[in-house]
C-alpha cells in the first residue's frame, strides 16, 4: 500500500533502537525524511546511517535529552516545520506503590506526559496552518489495563491519554490527526530489563522469565519493532484521516477486554 507520505518530514523521538527505531524505519521505507532523536549519540548515528543506506532518505540526528528544556529546544530547532511527530520515551522504573515519592512522580510526568504535550504544543500550530499533520504518541498497554508494578508509568501515560482525547478532537478539523499506540510486550531492551527483574525476583533465568510471560500472551510471542513500526506508519499516512484520538493496542491479545 502506498501510504501517500513520501517526501514529508517526521520527528521521531527515542528512535535509535526499540519501538522508536521501528517507527523510524517504517516511515523511511515510505519515503519520509527523518529527524531522529535519542540520548546516546553513538547508537543514534549508527541507526541513522543504516536508515539512510537502506531507504535513501534524509536523516538529521539530534543527540539530546528531549525531556529537558534545553534538549527539547535543540530537537525542535532541528525539526522545524515537520509534518509528522512520533513521541516516545522509555518508561520509569517498576516498583511498589510504597516505593515512590513526589520526585519520582514528577520525573515520570516530565518524561511520559509533559514532554509529549510540550512537543505537540510547539508543532501543532504549524501543522494546522499547513492543513495537514500526524501525531502518534507511543504510550503503553497499561493505559487500558494497569500493570501494578508500573504505577509511575500507569499514572503518567494515562494523563497523556486524557490530554490527547480532548486535543485530537480540537485539531482534526484542520487536517491534523493525533492517535496513540499502546504497545504490549515487544522484543526490546525494555522487555529484556523487565524480564531480568522477574528473573531476579523469582530466582529463575531470563529465558525462563520470557517463556513464562509469553505464555500469558494469546499470540504466544513478543511483538517485533518492525510490526509496531508498520502500525505507526499507517497512522501517519494519508489513509488515517478519519481515525481521531484513538488508542490502538498492539499487545498480541494480552489485554483481555471486549472494547
Amino acid at each position: 500500500m502506498d501510504l501517500g507520505i513520501s517526501g514529508k518530514r517526521a520527528l521521531v523521538c527515542a528512535s535509535s533502537k526499540g519501538l522508536g527505531r521501528g517507527c523510524a524505519e517504517a516511515l523511511a521505507a515510505a519515503g519520509v525524511h527523518l529527524v531522529m532523536n535519542a540520548r546516546g549519540a553513538e547508537a543514534l548515528e549508527e541507526a541513522a546511517a543504516a536508515i539512510r543506506a537502506a531507504h535513501g532518505v534524509e536523516v538529521v540526528t539530534v543527540a539530546a535529552d528531549v525531556t529537558a528544556e534545553a534538549g527539547r529546544a535543540q530537537v525542535l530547532e532541528a525539526a522545524g516545520d515537520v509534518d509528522i511527530l512520533v513521541t516516545n520515551a522509555g518508561g520509569p522504573p517498576p516498583g511498589l506503590w510504597s516505593d515512590w515519592n513526589r520526585d519520582d512522580f514528577i520525573a515520570a510526568l516530565d518524561a511520559n506526559m509533559l514532554t509529549p504535550i510540550a512537543l505537540m504544543t510547539a508543532l501543532l500550530p504549524g501543522m494546522m496552518a499547513r492543513g495537514w499533520g500526524r501525531v502518534v504518541n507511543i504510550t503503553s498497554g497499561s493505559v487500558k489495563a494497569p500493570i501494578a508494578q508500573l504505577g509511575l508509568s500507569n499514572t503518567a501515560r494515562t494523563g497523556l491519554t486524557g490530554y490527547v482525547a480532548g486535543t485530537a478532537r480540537q485539531v482534526a478539523g484542520k487536517g491534523v490527526i493525533i492517535n496513540n499506540l499502546l504497545p504490549g510486550i515487544h522484543d526490546t531492551d525494555r522487555a529484556a530489563s523487565l524480564d531480568g527483574g522477574v528473573a531476579k525476583a523469582q530466582g529463575i533465568s531470563v529465558a525462563e522469565a520470557r517463556v513464562q510471560r509469553e505464555a500469558t500472551i494469546p499470540a504466544g510471542r513478543y511483538g517485533t519493532a518492525a510490526e509496531f513500526g508498520a502500525a505507526c506508519a499507517f497512522l501517519c499516512s494519508q489513509h488515517s484521516g478519519f481515525i481521531v484520538g484513538q488508542n490502538l493496542l498492539l499487545d498480541g491479545g494480552a489485554v483481555n477486554a471486549t472494547l
